[in-house]
C-alpha cells in the first residue's frame, strides 16, 4: 500500500508540473495551439457561456474539495496518504479540461505597442510566477502537492500537518502565492476579450477561496489566526505592516 500511494502521489505531482506550465503558457500565448486567446472560433456569446462555465467548473472542484467537511467525508473512502494528491490530480484535470475546450473572444481591452509598456506587462507576468513558485516552497511545497504525504505513508512515518513558517513574504501579505497567480493573470501586453474574461473569472474565484480558507482556519486557529488577519494585509503588502508571530500552523492550498 505504501508503495502504491508514492507511485500515485508521484503522478498526481507530475500532473501538477505539466498543468502548471500549460497554464503559465495558456495565459501568456507561448506558443502553444491553444491558449486564452487562440484556439477554435466560436459565436462570442457562446464563447462567453462556455468558457464561464468552465471557469465554474474548476473553481467548485477547487473550493469544495479543500473544506474541511467534504475532506472528513471523502478520506473515509480513500486513505488520508493520498486526500491531497488526489485533489491535485482533479484540480489538474478540470485545468486540463479548461485548456482543452476554452473558447477565445476577439477584441481587446489593451495592446501595448511601446516597447517600455510591453516589456513592463511581460516583467509583472514573470515577476508573478516566480512569486507563486516562490510561495509554495516557503510553506511546504511537497506537502501542498500531496508528494510528502504519499512519502511519509511509504516510510511508515504519520504526517502531521506542516508548522506555519513566518517567512519574508507571509509576514508581509496572508496570501502572496494568490498575488503571484493575480499578477501573472493580469499583467498581459495584449488583453483580449478572452483573457479578460479568465482574469476576472479567476481573481472572483481567488478572493471567494481565500475568504472561505480563512473562515476556516479561523474556526480552527481560533485568536491565533485573528491577530495575524489583523497584522497583514490579504493580497497587497503595505508600508511598516507585517506580523511579529505566526498562527501555530496552517497552509496556503485553496
Amino acid at each position: 500500500m505504501g508503495l502504491l500511494a508514492l507511485l500515485y502521489g508521484a503522478c498526481c505531482y507530475l500532473a501538477f508540473l505539466g498543468s502548471f506550465v500549460y497554464l503559465v503558457a495558456f495565459v501568456g500565448d507561448l506558443g502553444t495551439a491553444r491558449s486564452v486567446s487562440a484556439g477554435p472560433a466560436a459565436p462570442p456569446g457562446a464563447a462567453l457561456g462556455a468558457d464561464l462555465a468552465l471557469l465554474a467548473l474548476f473553481g467548485l472542484q477547487h473550493s469544495l474539495m479543500a473544506r474541511p467537511g467534504f475532506k472528513r467525508i471523502w478520506t473515509r473512502i480513500i486513505p488520508p496518504a493520498v486526500e491531497r494528491s488526489t485533489y491535485v490530480l482533479c484540480s489538474s484535470l478540470a485545468l486540463a479540461l479548461l485548456f482543452a475546450l476554452w473558447r477565445p473572444i476577439p477584441g481587446a481591452l489593451w495592446d501595448f505597442r511601446h516597447p517600455v509598456l510591453r516589456l513592463g506587462a511581460w516583467a509583472g507576468f514573470a515577476a508573478g510566477v516566480l512569486l507563486v513558485l516562490v510561495s509554495t516552497f516557503q510553506i511546504s511545497h511537497f506537502h501542498l502537492f500531496g508528494l510528502r504525504q504519499a512519502w511519509l505513508r511509504f516510510k511508515g512515518r504519520p504526517c502531521p500537518e506542516p508548522a506555519f513558517r513566518l517567512t519574508a513574504l507571509y509576514a508581509r501579505v496572508r496570501h502572496p502565492l494568490m498575488l503571484g497567480f493575480l499578477a501573472t493573470f493580469w499583467c498581459a501586453p495584449t488583453m483580449t476579450l478572452g483573457h479578460l474574461v479568465f482574469a476576472a473569472g479567476f481573481s472572483g474565484y481567488i478572493l471567494a477561496g481565500t475568504l472561505l480558507e480563512e473562515r476556516d482556519l479561523l474556526r480552527t486557529l481560533g485568536p491565533a489566526y485573528r491577530a495575524y488577519l489583523r497584522q497583514v494585509p490579504r493580497f497587497f503588502p503595505l508600508p511598516g505592516r507585517r506580523a511579529e508571530k505566526p498562527p501555530p500552523s496552517t497552509y496556503d492550498g485553496g
